[in-house]
């Protein structure tokens, strides 16, 4: 037990020596690692100084060469400046040197222009005396002539402008007299050549058109076709189109008649794309005939675009183009409305150049005066066909010229500009030249239009075509407001009112058609 406390404290004693022998050992490295670093300190901080006085000897020599390149700019523009100064100076001195000339140069003139002055006051001075001589002059002689002659000088004078007045009123008179007569040759010449001129320029037609349009077949065979069973196809044909179809001995040929030109043209359209395509019955008729109208309107409106493009009219409203492109589809006393108007509008370029005015104007009136004729509703068919073709214009911007024109090409209103007359004379010259027009067709046509207006008047009333060149008027009815009983009483009213209103040649038959369908889907 004892060794083991003494070999414990022994274990202990070593420690406490060991340690203590590894401080003091610890602190001499400490003492030498600190003077070593205090050594590298030292050179370091001697190596920066050297390196410091060498880095501010070089900062140094570079300030002295930039304070001596800018001395030497300094000195160049200062040397500039002087330069400038000098030249500014010089420029003054010749300034001033020109002024001292320039004054003794006005001063002379000043001398002169006294000098002048001075003699002009003195030849002054003398007219002045030798008017006041004059005058006593004149006052002597104008007494001795009044002793003379027994009148004073203001009787003389209202003698003499008496005298003068007469004569000068004869020599007036007469050559007033002169110029209107050589006025009115020259004008009558002048008018005589420009119309001369005009209608040579412009070349014309002579073609009538008429209410009958042959259609062609490849052979007779498709007679049957179109006739269909019991003759339901041509039934269903007339009365989609209102055009009455001709089917004779004639060889591979139908004749369709009508006096509206559109319809006839619907008809014509619908029977080719119906032969073509092959397929003929009532409802296929009524899908085509649907579709060849509405190909029509695109065709009214692509013919007054070209209308206005080929005349050089530009700015034309949407609806007066379309109303240009109906034209083709009308006539006025059986000549083409579109093919007049566009005769017109040539006729009043070419004269209105002629005389001075605005040709592109005159067109524009030429071509839109009968736009009346197309009347874009039926109630407006009263409406006299000037009036209303003015009113148009205004309503779709036209100038006070062109509506006035239009307004008064057959003296229905007053004439406000020379646009008008001029309007009026080509009008006339376009439909006075032989074979332009023909007056018993455009009464029969507007005989066969009284008619289906009559049969309008009536309720129920869905259609109404004249046909047999107004022999017949067929009529069909809404099946929904009109009965069986209905279709006969009504009929017979419109018979009698064809009777009591219309003056006719022969007799007018008068069909009323009801036709009642029911349609159900198979789905």
């Amino acid at each position: 037990m004892d060794n083991i406390i003494v070999i414990v404290v022994a274990a202990i004693v070593g420690l406490a020596i060991g340690f203590a022998i590894a401080k003091m050992m610890e602190k001499g490295k400490a003492s030498k690692t600190i003077a070593n670093a205090k050594k590298e300190a030292a050179y370091i901080v001697k190596e920066a100084n050297k390196e410091g006085e060498s880095i501010k000897k070089d900062k140094i020599f570079q300030a002295k060469e930039k304070f001596l390149e800018l001395k030497a700019e300094h000195e160049k523009v200062i040397i500039n400046k002087d330069k400038k100064i000098a030249e500014a100076e010089k420029r003054t001195r010749d300034k001033e040197s020109q002024v001292s000339s320039e004054l003794a140069k006005n001063k002379k003139l000043n001398d002169q222009y006294q000098q002048k002055i001075k003699e002009v006051e003195y030849k002054s001075d003398i007219l002045d005396k030798k008017q006041s001589e004059v005058e006593k002059l004149h006052k002597s002689q104008v007494q001795q002539l009044e002793v003379i002659s027994g009148l004073s000088a203001e009787d003389a004078k209202a003698q003499l402008l008496e005298s003068l007045k007469e004569t000068a009123k004869s020599d007036a008179m007469a050559y007033l007299q002169n110029t209107l007569e050589e006025a009115k040759l020259t004008a009558q010449q002048e008018a005589r050549k420009i119309v001369v001129n005009t209608i040579q320029r412009i070349g014309t037609e002579e073609a009538v058109e008429n209410c009958v349009s042959v259609f062609n077949l490849e052979s007779d065979d498709v007679k049957g076709r179109i006739i269909g069973r019991e003759g339901r196809n041509i039934r269903a044909i007339e009365a989609a189109t209102g055009v009455e179809i001709i089917v004779d001995d004639t060889p591979e040929a139908i004749i369709l008649s009508c006096f509206d030109s559109v319809r006839r043209e619907v008809a014509r359209l619908s029977l080719h794309r119906l032969v073509t395509d092959g397929r003929i019955h009532p409802a296929r008729i009524e899908e085509v005939v649907k579709k060849t109208e509405k190909q029509i309107n695109e065709e009214i409106a692509e013919i007054g675009k070209r209308t206005v493009i080929d005349l050089g009219i530009h700015g034309l409203h949407p609806e007066l183009i379309k109303a240009v492109g109906r034209m083709k589809y009308r006539s006025s006393y059986g000549q083409n409305l579109l093919q007049h108007s566009r005769e017109v509008a040539k006729l009043c370029g070419v004269m209105a150049a002629e005389l001075g005015l605005n040709p592109k104007l005159a067109k524009r009136a030429g071509l839109l005066h009968d736009i009346g004729k197309v009347p874009m509703a039926e109630v407006e068919v009263e409406t006299p066909h000037a009036i209303l073709g003015m009113q148009w214009a205004q309503k779709f911007g036209e100038k006070d010229e062109v509506c006035n024109a239009i307004g008064a090409h057959h003296d229905e209103i007053e004439m406000t500009t020379l646009l008008s007359p001029i309007v009026q004379v080509c009008d006339a010259i376009s439909g006075a030249r032989p074979g332009a027009r023909r007056q018993v067709l455009d009464s029969y046509i507007q005989r066969l239009k009284d008619l289906e207006d009559i049969a309008f008047g009536f309720h129920g009333v869905q259609k109404a075509y004249a046909i047999q060149a107004g022999r017949e008027l067929r009529v069909i009815v809404e099946s929904e407001k009109v009965n069986d009983d209905k279709a006969a009483e009504l009929s017979f009213e419109i018979s009698q009112k064809i009777q009591t209103d219309m003056t006719y040649p022969g007799q007018v038959k008068v069909t009323v058609i009801r036709e009642t369908r029911s349609v159900n889907v198979a789905k």
